[in-house]
């Protein structure tokens, strides 16, 4: 199992991208699993549904499951965040692991840029930017390879160029 992640300011497209890519991927014979970190609190579960009561009542996991899809739910209680490497270890094998967010952690990334968001670019203080994906070309002393955010089969291929096992 390999990974790399989509890094950048809010608004700058990452999960617009991560829509797009993941087809073309697909397409490919690639298999991809997602990790996405979010910064506040949020419910994947419709108040009032059994497993929502469950989790509320003081479940510390719950699990879901149908003929279609399972999912898990695990309620830090008051526990410390896990770090990306003990998320990984949740997912089932894969090509390729996409994480989206966590974009102080060390693992290669993608950085997605957008001009109209007026936010600095990142990958002059990341090292572990590998690649830049933006809607205008990087300033000249940038050094590394990048594409277009509508260039999405050349952004899938610097995807699979730089990612890595964790």
């Amino acid at each position: 199992m390999r990974m790399i992640g989509l890094s950048g300011w809010s608004g700058a497209g990452k999960t617009t991208l991560l829509t797009r890519l993941l087809p073309c991927l697909a397409a490919r014979g690639v298999s991809v699993s997602t990790i996405k970190h979010a910064h506040h609190a949020f419910d994947v579960d419709v108040p009032g549904k059994d497993s929502w009561e469950h989790r509320r009542a003081g479940a510390r996991q719950v699990l879901v499951s149908s003929s279609q899809r399972w999912a898990l739910m695990t309620e830090l209680r008051g526990a410390p965040e896990p770090a990306l490497p003990a998320l990984l270890a949740q997912l089932a094998p894969v090509d390729l692991v996409i994480v989206e967010g966590f974009k102080f952690d060390p693992h290669p990334k993608i950085e997605v840029h957008r001009a109209a968001n007026g936010k600095p670019w990142r990958h002059p203080e990341d090292p572990a930017i590998r690649a830049v994906a933006s809607d205008i070309a990087p300033p000249a002393r940038c050094a590394l390879p990048w594409a277009h955010l509508d260039d999405v089969e050349r952004i899938a291929g610097l995807l699979l160029e730089h990612a890595a096992s964790p």
